[in-house]
């Protein structure tokens, strides 16, 4: 009798038709007041009144217990609602997810975009600053070879110079000693001369 309805506290509430509370409810009262007068002692009208009160009692609860049914195609509803709005949630995560992957893969290919460029600007640069840096160098040597014939044609002339010096010199020494032995040759000549004379005078 009850397998149509199901508890379902806290949801909609779909009322039972009045003929379910009707069919529950029905028992056999003349054999309960029966039973009152045959073993309780109580007089007929007092055992209908107790019937009575509790028929009225388990109506009010068993109306009160209905307030939370709902029936079976209820709960069949809101379960399909349940499993469309599942899917639905699901198509969106999976639609944002994919949207999401697109997007950071795109990003990604951005990055790499940028980090291939910013490399290869790089490798520019480390060219031309090589190549600058190889010129510098290679003007550096050349000046340094300049400056260093210069200097050795300047060791050069000097070496040149001082032997010409030193052959100057060698010539004026050789004049130097030619005129004074002539000189001494002279004045031995003479002194001789006046030797000579001197012992001839005197002899």
């Amino acid at each position: 009798m009850f397998s149509s309805v199901i508890l379902r506290p806290g949801i909609s509430v779909s009322r039972l038709p009045s003929r379910s509370l009707s069919s529950i409810t029905k028992f056999d009262t003349k054999k309960f007041v029966q039973s009152l007068q045959q073993q309780g002692g109580f007089t007929q009208q007092q055992a209908e009144t107790c019937v009575s009160i509790v028929n009225k009692a388990i109506n009010d609860g068993i109306f009160s217990i209905t307030q939370n049914l709902v029936t079976k195609e209820t709960l069949s509803s809101t379960a399909y609602q349940q499993k469309v709005d599942f899917a639905k949630l699901k198509g969106e995560l999976q639609t944002m997810d994919k949207s999401e992957f697109t997007n950071l893969k795109k990003e990604q290919e951005n990055l790499r975009t940028d980090l291939t460029n910013l490399k290869n600007r790089l490798k520019e640069e480390i060219t031309k600053n090589q190549a600058g840096l190889r010129l510098d160098l290679n003007l550096e040597k050349g000046r340094i070879r300049e400056e260093s014939s210069i200097h050795e044609s300047k060791i050069e002339d000097t070496y040149t110079r001082i032997d010409e010096e030193i052959a100057n010199m060698q010539m004026q020494i050789k004049s130097v000693k030619t005129q004074v032995m002539q000189w001494l040759i002279g004045v031995s000549s003479g002194t001789f001369a006046l030797l000579l004379a001197f012992v001839r005078f005197f002899g």
